[in-house]
């Protein structure tokens, strides 16, 4: 059974990964995120409906996800994650599902799975393509993949390229798929990449970088 299990970013990947975790039993979910129901989100963010827009998302998933499944314990954060309490957050729960939508955040949570010990699953989609990768303690994590984060405007968000909303639930599921499978083993992890163009999954061996600033590798 998966134990407590913190989702930061309730958007296009964090929301089927939420019902795929509740449908496969989870008991504890914490749910983290700062924005408001927009109508642009409902094409791919599957917990929300026209009624909610301007609501916090993390309130009406909650109450979502409560009406199909009165036994899952849900806790709510209206905030974004910063560096102050990522740690803790991390630490706080057995497993981490990354959904958000900036690089930053990205690599800010894949630098505190070392700090924490709790394995991360990352996630990204823009337009037709996406990624998903578990990063476990002892594994390699996103600076061993791309080395220095590049910055915001250099990198394609789903507000500025757009994204196929159908692809988006199909990486978030994927991410709820890694989060109750094995951990990945010592020295690396497995990048997940679909094309949702040619509906072609393939896998890339990701291994840990000596002396990578990330994960510590060689430290």
């Amino acid at each position: 059974m998966l134990g407590a299990t913190v989702i930061i970013g309730m958007g296009g990947l964090g929301c089927p990964a939420a019902v795929a975790l509740a449908a496969a039993g989870a008991r504890r979910l914490t749910l983290v995120d700062g924005d408001l129901v927009e109508t642009s989100n409902l094409h791919r963010q599957p917990l929300y409906g026209p009624e909610d827009v301007g609501r916090p998302k993390v309130d009406v998933a909650r109450e979502r996800l409560a009406r199909a499944h009165p036994d899952l314990e849900v806790e709510t954060w209206v905030k974004r994650v910063g560096p102050a309490e990522v740690d803790s957050l991390l630490s706080g729960h057995a497993l981490a599902i990354d959904g958000t939508d900036s690089v930053a955040a990205k690599f800010l949570l894949s630098d505190a799975v070392v700090r924490s010990g709790t394995p991360l699953v990352s996630g990204g989609v823009v337009q037709w393509g996406g990624q998903a990768m578990r990063i476990d303690p002892g594994g390699a994590c996103l600076r061993c993949l791309y080395g220095t984060a590049p910055r915001e405007d250099e990198v394609p968000t789903c507000a500025r390229a757009g994204v196929l909303g159908s692809l988006a639930g199909v990486l978030g599921a994927l991410q709820a798929s890694l989060a109750l499978g094995p951990p990945s083993p010592a020295g690396r992890s497995t990048l997940h990449v679909v094309d949702g163009r040619s509906l072609r999954f393939r896998t890339l061996t990701v291994r840990r970088v000596p002396g990578c600033p990330g994960c510590g590798a060689g430290a």
